[in-house]
């Protein structure tokens, strides 16, 4: 056994999870969640209500292999509720039937309990998000008092339904690109920007704020900067905020962290790699617009760079050609389509190719993803675990680092990563898969 570092508090009470927009990917998790508790579906896709994991050595008759909730204390799904924002009055329910991603039926199945959760009025900028116009949001004098007011809304939810503990996942769309600048680098200055209305502050930073001022762990699920900036993570760092970024790793992503790990592991070259997409939901709809585009665009693009590292096999990697279009095409709806062409080199620098075509469907694999971050923060919490958590980098397309490190891309070294942090909170010891210590 590995030495006990820290201690994960049992979970008590309820877990409230409170979703910036709830559209497609929010209602379809909330839905889910419900249907999983009724026992009338299933939550594939969740390593928290179905992943295995080792423990100890694998030498013994029977390897151990139980499951994660058994290794950690993990909140049960039966003691969560959920509320949110959005910039449309519907409730959970009329907004997962507008979005057409469940079947109708087990939608009405569902009604009784979807219909009672109705968004609260949202902070929302059209400047950021062009495509998208709702009426049911916030007025405030400046940015600082609509981060007062969601810390209202904030702390009416947890009294009104007896939550012992909160966690916030944003689900809301991609806003434009922004860097980051000088209101971003300490918590006065950032605050000072909220006073200020600066125009580098948009509204997923002001979620992010409110959640992190008042100890709340956040996930952001979009690629918007949000809680990747200095101000933020220090401030998470004062209030003891377990965070963790950006944009959840569904698609065509996802097939790029499992199929580049494998092509280098191999050495073999890559001349270029060419995705699209065409996405019909909400999401696609925004990013229909060439300045909310460059912030998608930006977080899918690093991810071959890192995990092929061209500076260190130059002869392999040096010259690729990485290219990535999304089209917004509204008769596919959430049925995502991701196209690959990968031009490769192996054996003599003879060229061969590789296509993919995943007809996925976007808000049925975030879904899981929105459940496990919610889930692992809020281990993450009850641990003493504050600032960056790495090890979630698993769940996320440009995973937040920590100051000075490169963010790790490949899926195999995250969930080994993962894994290995939830040992270390069980104090089990960490598995290197060295092997050597089974030699007589």
């Amino acid at each position: 056994m590995a030495e006990k570092k820290i201690k994960a508090e049992k979970p008590t009470g309820k877990l409230g999870i409170l979703l910036p927009g709830m559209g497609a990917v929010a209602t379809t998790f909330i839905a889910g969640v419900h249907a999983v508790n009724k026992k009338i579906s299933t939550p594939i896709g969740s390593l928290t209500q179905m992943g295995r994991m080792r423990i100890g050595r694998r030498d013994k008759d029977v390897v151990s292999k139980p499951l994660i909730s058994e290794v950690v204390p993990l909140q049960n799904l039966k003691n969560i509720v959920f509320g949110g924002w959005d910039i449309y009055e519907d409730n959970v329910y009329e907004a997962a039937m507008n979005a057409e991603v469940l079947d109708q039926n087990l939608l009405k199945k569902l009604k009784p309990s979807l219909s009672k959760i109705k968004p609260m009025k949202a902070v929302f900028d059209k400047n950021y998000v062009k495509k998208l116009d709702g009426k049911h949001i916030k007025r405030g004098k400046n940015k600082m008092k609509l981060a007062e007011a969601l810390m209202r809304d904030i702390s009416q939810f947890k009294k009104e339904n007896n939550c012992d503990r909160l966690v916030m996942v944003w689900c809301g769309s991609t806003e434009i690109y922004i860097k980051e600048s000088a209101v971003h680098k300490t918590i006065k200055s950032f605050e000072k920007g909220l006073e200020e209305n600066h125009k580098d502050i948009p509204p997923s930073m002001i979620y992010a704020y409110a959640a992190i001022k008042m100890g709340i762990p956040y996930a952001n699920g979009a690629p918007n900067l949000s809680c990747d900036i200095p101000a933020l993570v220090k401030l998470a760092k004062e209030t003891g905020t377990p965070i963790a970024g950006k944009d959840f790793k569904t698609g065509q992503t996802l097939m790029k962290t499992i199929l580049a790990p494998g092509l280098k592991a191999r050495a073999l070259g890559i001349e270029g790699w060419f995705s699209t997409n065409i996405l019909g939901n909400r999401d696609g709809e925004v990013l229909d617009d060439p300045d909310n585009f460059k912030t998608k665009e930006v977080s899918k693009l690093g991810v071959l760079e890192q995990i092929l590292e061209p500076d260190v096999h130059p002869e392999l990697y040096k010259d690729l050609y990485h290219k990535v279009r999304i089209n917004y095409y509204p008769p596919r709806g959430d049925a995502k389509e991701g196209w690959d062409n990968i031009d490769i080199r192996g054996w003599l620098n003879y060229p061969m190719q590789i296509k993919i075509d995943f007809l996925c469907r976007d808000s049925i694999l975030a879904a899981p993803i929105v459940l496990d971050l919610a889930i692992f923060l809020d281990l993450a919490k009850r641990s003493g675990m504050h600032g960056i958590q790495e090890w979630l980098g698993f769940y996320l397309k440009s995973p937040q680092a920590l100051p000075g490190l490169h963010p790790e891309h490949d899926i195999f070294k995250q969930l080994e990563k993962l894994e290995n942090t939830l040992r270390y909170i069980a104090g089990e010891k960490l598995i290197d898969h060295l092997g050597q210590d089974y030699e007589s």
